[in-house]
């Protein structure tokens, strides 16, 4: 978002992004001006080779646990990440998070420390609703009030990234009145709440999400935007090591469908790990309705469910099944809308 916010409103930046850009057709774009984005990444802690003039920080939920130990060293390695902030730079941060502390000393040594927020923090969104499949709210500070705002991509936590997008673009001096135009002008993320069908009787939304705060975002936006309709989850855990960490939280999220399907633990860099497996979740879970299947035999569960909300969710090779799901659930509607 801030990456093409600037280039949108005329700031030619570089952008080094974690995905595919829908406005930039890639994630890397050279350009002419001295700003660079970076989308930061605490895995490896490799996000600790930067010191920026802005930082922008939404989350401090643990993850990587593999590499770092506990949720405190995760904490621990964010609060390094911040005091790296150029002399004379800006911190935003989402209001709520436990860094008053550091916030502080930031302060004390000239950097300058602002929040972000629905309904609270120093660039606050507020008014938010959803209007012809479009998030409509305000953005507001000590220094502006622009109303009406339109974001094309759904869900609260959207609208929390796109009020931290605008302050860090005011951060950068680089407001102009087209901002709002760019706004909702963007286009989002491959896999990340990607349409891949959408039709009268069937939505079918592919998503990268793989902690529980991404699952609890994604199903929260689905919910947001088809209020109603019956939501049916297709999840692939990433990692024995995060499967066994977040076990919980992951079951909690996934209570929130109406149906779930989990697919096998895709492995990535690891071993199995004993007694660790999706069905670990499931056992979890207080839905109902909840299954483990195969990949091979996904899409005859699909064809069984027959779906009105589907999602796709996961860090692992479920990519690979977006074409055959999307093939299978057009050639149903093809074959229905036969008389």
């Amino acid at each position: 978002m801030v990456a093409h916010l600037l280039r949108a409103t005329g700031t030619d930046a570089t952008a080094f992004l974690g995905g595919l850009s829908a406005n930039l057709g890639s994630n890397f774009v050279e350009g002419k001006s001295d700003w660079v984005v970076v989308e930061a990444d605490e895995y490896d802690r490799s996000f600790l080779q930067l010191h920026p003039e802005i930082a922008v920080l939404n989350s401090l939920d643990p993850d990587h646990l593999d590499l770092y130990g506990s949720p405190e060293a995760v904490v621990e390695s964010y609060k390094q990440f911040i005091r790296q902030i150029k002399p004379g730079g800006t911190l935003i941060y989402k209001s709520g998070l436990p860094l008053d502390e550091v916030a502080d000393e930031l302060r004390a040594s000239g950097r300058t420390v602002l929040t972000f927020g629905i309904d609270a923090g120093d660039y606050e969104a507020y008014g938010l609703r959803v209007e012809n499949g479009q998030m409509v709210f305000g953005i507001q500070s000590s220094i502006m009030d622009w109303s009406a705002l339109h974001l094309n991509y759904p869900g609260r936590h959207n609208v929390e990234n796109a009020t931290a997008a605008w302050a860090a673009v005011m951060a950068a001096g680089r407001f102009t009145p087209e901002l709002p135009q760019a706004l909702a002008d963007f286009r989002g993320v491959k896999r990340r709440f990607e349409f891949i069908v959408r039709r009268a009787d069937t939505v079918y939304v592919d998503d990268y999400a793989h902690h529980p705060a991404e699952l609890r975002a994604v199903i929260s936006a689905a919910r947001m935007l088809f209020a109603g309709r019956r939501i049916t989850g297709v999840f692939q855990p990433h990692l024995y090591s995060r499967t066994r960490d977040f076990a919980d939280d992951f079951a909690a999220a996934l209570d929130q469908l109406d149906d779930c399907i989990l697919l096998p633990v895709y492995p990535a860099r690891e071993l199995p790990i004993e007694g660790v497996s999706s069905e670990m979740i499931l056992h979890k879970m207080n839905l109902s309705n909840k299954k483990v299947v195969t990949k091979a035999n996904l899409l005859e569960e699909l064809q069984q469910r027959r779906p009105e909300v589907l999602l796709t969710m996961g860090a692992g090779d479920i990519d690979t099944l977006i074409e055959p799901i999307k093939n299978m659930l057009e050639t149903h509607s093809a074959h229905t809308a036969q008389p």
